[in-house]
Formats: structure tokens, sequence, C-alpha cells
């Protein structure tokens, strides 16, 4: 960083008490009070530089002592004292941290050149020039300093010409920048790199105050040179350094110990980020998207911000992975760790866009796709919070249901979810249990997962008597088809027999015969299964009202006698056979 050096004389101030005065023998003959320091000082030196002093001084003669209050200067007295020093030839050092309240002073004390030549304000305005703004990180630096005197700083072109300054320096080519920055991203290392990363500016520029930074994002941005990506990119970078909510860490001393004057900052901050992002889908990540989201109900937000971002991620949900998903509940009222509520709301405004945009989407390959991974994507994320002691059912239940039929190939992932949550959650009630496995689908499950679910004694009975009533009549229908010969055996079975064989209408007959004798067979297993489902809904419903055992159901039968229908031992007998199919 580049610095101008002024004077030659050593520096004789010193100070006594509340007083700043120099090693001198000549009597001190000006007074001058700023704030709570008195300066006690010498016509001769300041006078001939200072306009502003000649104009209080001019009624009063060489020799009386004069003494003045400039509460109103500004930068205080330390941006005084580098004007008195300049007067007195003593050294100083200006550079990018200290030119702005040194020059708003001089302005101030009207030292310009038509007072006299090679004064204070001509030298800093030159060294502005010159070096300040021909330099990266000075113009960042002298920037930033411009917050102090907001108003000083507007009026002198100071404000305008450093955003110029930063802006062209932005859109230059990175073959062509060969000025310092600062780029700390995790495995960079200039050495390796001797090509300049696009997005090298956006560190320097995130130490600037959220006005400042909001004014050169949007000069930028009107200039259509650099994509929206690395627009993107620049707000991301100003989020993590301003917003330490952005983490994935849940502790509850952070924010009690939050002030309301750093939430309505951080809110400030948040707010603008959001309107900055650029319209173009993809231009920032839809993992940054939901960390602005959940930070945002902790902050209190407007509604209209709320929104937009759950309609921005929405729009991107299919990009997500689990990870995104996973933000701890800001909420007091909520016991869940993860923040299920946050998910719910993007799930549901991207089924509105997807339906909107997607009339026949059935027949549209690359929406059913986006839909199948958004419905991947909540199975996955509910395998991660069913692990969550304090999940409740209903939570659950809401956003397995919110997801559509034609989103899910199969059930074998909501199934996994129900069975990590069966788990975690041994002491759920039976009713809990029938509601949360009544969002499964047993026909929709594959044959593996099907076994795995019959052996399952996390379930409750009426979902595994569900399970065996689908085995069996899968298995009704596998022998069906496999008994019955196909049409044209039978048609070349006919040309093979001698003369006395029967006709083709005998044939049709015999073949209606054995296609009733299968259906009929077939309806029994049926009807037997559907008894049994209707006797273990009945069974549940007693044991859920009374405390004592139910008795076995009996039920005769009209060619075997007696059928023993005690839940427990079907669904023994079912499981063991089930094994023994799988290993036969």
């Amino acid at each position: 960083m580049k610095f101008m050096k002024l004077g030659t004389k050593a520096d004789t101030f010193y100070t006594e008490q509340a007083t700043r005065t120099l090693i001198s023998e000549i009597v001190v003959d000006l007074v001058i009070q700023i704030n709570d320091i008195t300066y006690l000082l010498h016509k001769f030196p300041l006078l001939p530089k200072c306009g502003l002093l000649q104009r209080f001084c001019c009624d009063t003669s060489d020799s009386e002592s004069v003494s003045l209050e400039l509460h109103d200067i500004p930068g205080g007295e330390d941006a005084f004292e580098l004007c008195a020093k300049f007067c007195y030839g003593i050294a100083i050092n200006i550079s990018a941290h200290n030119f702005v309240s040194a020059l708003c002073a001089a302005k101030f004390l009207r030292m310009n050149d038509s007072i006299e030549k090679g004064n204070f304000v001509g030298k800093l305005e030159s060294f502005f020039n010159s070096c300040i703004l021909e330099g990266w990180k000075d113009s960042i630096a002298t920037l930033q300093t411009t917050a102090t005197l907001p108003e000083w700083s507007e009026n002198l072109g100071i404000v305008r010409k450093c955003i110029d300054s930063i802006i062209e320096k932005i859109l230059t080519p990175p073959p062509q920048v060969k000025w310092s920055y600062t780029y700390t991203r995790p495995g960079y290392t200039k050495k390796q790199h001797h090509s300049v990363p696009k997005d090298w500016w956006t560190e320097d520029v995130s130490d600037l105050d959220i006005d400042l930074f909001r004014c050169i994002i949007m000069a930028i941005r009107s200039t259509y040179v650099l994509p929206p990506q690395l627009i993107g990119e620049a707000l991301h970078v100003y989020a993590c350094r301003w917003l330490p909510g952005l983490t994935k860490i849940k502790s509850s001393g952070s924010s009690a110990s939050q002030t309301e004057e750093s939430k309505e900052k951080n809110r400030k901050i948040l707010e603008t980020i959001v309107s900055m992002i650029p319209a173009d889908r993809g231009s920032v990540s839809v993992g940054f998207l939901f960390r602005l989201l959940s930070i945002s109900i902790h902050l209190g937000v407007s509604s209209v911000t709320k929104t937009e971002l759950i309609r921005r991620a929405s729009l991107q949900f299919e990009e997500a992975t689990v990870s995104d998903l996973l933000y701890p509940s800001t909420s007091s009222s909520d016991q869940n760790y993860y923040d299920t509520e946050l998910v719910l709301a993007v799930l549901e405004t991207f089924l509105k866009l997807w339906k909107r945009m997607s009339p026949g989407a059935v027949d549209n390959s690359y929406f059913l796709r986006s839909i199948r991974n958004v419905g991947k994507l909540i199975d996955s994320y509910l395998q991660v919070v069913a692990r969550d002691d304090n999940m409740q059912v209903s939570k659950f239940v809401s956003l397995a249901e919110t997801v559509p039929s034609i989103a899910r190939e199969d059930h074998d992932d909501l199934y996994q979810s129900i069975s990590i949550y069966l788990k975690v959650h041994p002491d759920l009630s039976k009713a809990d249990k029938k509601r949360l496995c009544g969002i499964l689908d047993c026909q929709r499950l594959s044959p593996e997962v099907r076994a795995h679910a019959v052996k399952n004694e996390l379930l409750p009975l009426r979902t595994v008597v569900q399970l065996l009533y689908f085995e069996q009549d899968k298995g009704s229908k596998a022998t069906t088809s496999h008994k019955l010969p196909k049409p044209h055996e039978i048609l070349l079975g006919a040309k093979h027999r001698p003369a006395t064989a029967t006709t083709k209408e005998e044939f049709n007959r015999e073949e209606i015969r054995e296609r009733d004798h299968h259906k009929t067979k077939r309806s029994d297993g049926k009807l037997l299964a559907l008894d049994l489902e209707k006797k273990m809904a009945i069974r549940e419903d007693i044991e859920e009202t009374q405390s004592e055992k139910a008795r076995g159901v009996k039920d005769a039968s009209s060619s075997s006698g007696k059928v023993d229908l005690d839940p427990k031992k079907i669904i023994r007998r079912a499981r063991s056979k089930s094994e023994h199919g799988v290993k036969k």
C-alpha cells in the first residue's frame, strides 16, 4: 500500500493532561479547543496556510492571543493535528487509511493553493489521483474509510472516484491484472496457478460496507460484462464474510448473545444480498439459497425477502443434495433438531411451479426426471431426520405425503426411512405406527425390500398382512400364467393329434374350463387373504381399546375343517415360507 511523506522536522508534540502542545521557546498565542482536547499553538505557522483561521484572526493584533473552538471539524482532533503538523513542517505520513479525514479537515480549514502555493489540499489531491486511484487495495481502503465521513466524502467526490476506479479494475480481463489482491480459497496457491482467477476481486470488495458494496455490484451488473455466476460468487463471499450465522452448527448461546443492533445490521445485509441476486437460474447455488433462508428465519427478515428466497430455492430444488437441507431449527417452540418446515415450504412451492410449467409432465422426460430427483431427495432427507429423537410423526408423515405419487418410481427409499424411524422411536403408539406405515404402498416395493419388510418385526400387523396378501396374489398370478398353455401351443398340439381328437370348439371349451378353474382357485386365495386382513384389522382395533389379550379367531372352512387364524402364528408361518421360497 502506498503512502506520501510530508515534512522533515521531528515530532515535538506532547500531551499534558488534556492539553496538546509542542516544545518551543516561542510564546503560545493561538488556543484551539476541539472536543475535550486543547491545542496550545502559534499563529505564525498556521495562519499563512489556513484561510479559515485567517478569517477568525483578522480583527486581532499580531501580539494578541486568540482562542477558538473547532468542534465541528471533520475527522476530529486527529485530522486537525495532521494539518497542524503540516503547517509546522513536522514529518507526517499520508496513506489510504488517513487520507479521507486529512483531506476533509484541510478543506474545512481552507488550506487551498489559493491561500498559499503548494498547500495541503493540493498535495493530498495529487496523491489521491496519482497513487490511491491507481492502486487496487488503496482504492478499497480509501472507500472503506469514507463511511466515517459519508457526507464530506460524497460532496468532495471521493466516493464516486473510488467506485469508478474499483469497477474499472474489476472489468479488466484477468490476464491483464498486475496488482496484488487477496485470494484465500482453500487449496489455492499463487505459485501453482500462474493465471489470475476470474473471481480474484471478490474477497477485497467484501470488506466494504453493505451500501458501498451494493453500489459496486449494481454498477457491474449494469455493464453486462461479467456473467451472473460471477456476481453470485461475490454475493456468496460477502455473505460468508458478514453473516456468521451461515454455519450449520447449532449453538444455544450464539443467538441469545446477539444484540438487537447486530441483528438489525445482519437483517439489512441479508435483505440487500437477496435483492442483488441475478435473475438467471444458477447464478447462485441452491445450497447458498438454503443457507440464506435458514438464517433469514432467525433474523426475522421481511416476508417479501423470505418468499423470494423460497421461490428461488424451489426453482433449483432438483439440484440440491441432502446436506443442503440439513439446517438446525431456529424456532424456540420447535424441539426438532432439523428444520423440516423450511424444506416443506420449498417443496410445496416447487410442486406449484412444477404443475404450472408441466401440465403434461408424464410425457415430458425432463419434467419427469426433475420431479423424480426431488422425490428421491426428500426420501433421502427423511432417512436422516428419522434419526432425530424428537421428530414428530405428524411432521414426518406430512413431509412424506407432500411428495406426489409420480415423484417415486418405487417405495424402497420411503420404506427405509420408515424402518429407521421405527427403530429410533421404539415406544411409538399403535395409532402412530398405523399412521406412519399408512403412507407406504406395499405394491410398489421391490421383491428384495418386500422380503425384508415381511420379516421386519417393527412393522404393525396390518402392514405385514398387506405384504403377505400381495405376495400371495403375485404367487397366484405367476402359477396361473405358468400352467395355461399359449394359443400357438394349442394349435400346434391339435395338428399332431389323431382324427378322433377333439375339435376346435372342444379346444375352446376346454381352455375356458381350465381358465375358470384357475380363476376360482385364485379368487378363493384372494378371499382367504382378504378375510385374514379383515380379521387382522378387527384384532388390532380390539387390542387398542382393551388391555386384555384378544382370543384367537376361528373360521369354518367348507372343505378342510377349521383354519387357525391366530395373527402371530400366521405371520410366522408366512415368513418361514417366504424364507423357504427365497432359499429354494
